[in-house]
């Protein structure tokens, strides 16, 4: 058994190569939803990735509110930030909007 010893730089770039070329094939296979120039600006000036999303995806606050089931002005909070939920509540989030946790919060 052969070992290989990676700095943490090292890995790191291994995990994003291979997020990359999964990406990939999920756009070429059609299975990766995309954004056209005006939803891309859209995202791009939206203050908070939640908020394009939820909007993206045709929700209110008070209807995906119901749908994670917490409160319309705690989702507000969120979205302004001036709170953060827990990570069960964007995964509640995430399948709603049919995207991934990380695509709901901001850098």
């Amino acid at each position: 058994m052969n070992t290989v010893t990676l700095d943490a730089g090292e890995y790191q770039d291994l995990i994003d190569a291979r997020d990359h070329a999964i990406a990939m094939r999920e756009v070429a296979a059609g299975t990766m939803p995309t954004l056209n120039e005006d939803e891309l600006q859209a995202y791009l000036t939206t203050p908070n990735p939640l908020t394009f999303w939820r909007k993206h995806r045709g929700h209110n606050q008070a209807a995906l509110a119901a749908l994670v089931e917490i409160s319309q002005p705690y989702l507000a909070q969120i979205e302004a930030g001036k709170r953060v939920g827990d990570v069960r509540l964007y995964a509640k989030i995430a399948k709603i909007l049919q995207v991934r946790i990380e695509d709901l919060i901001a850098d």
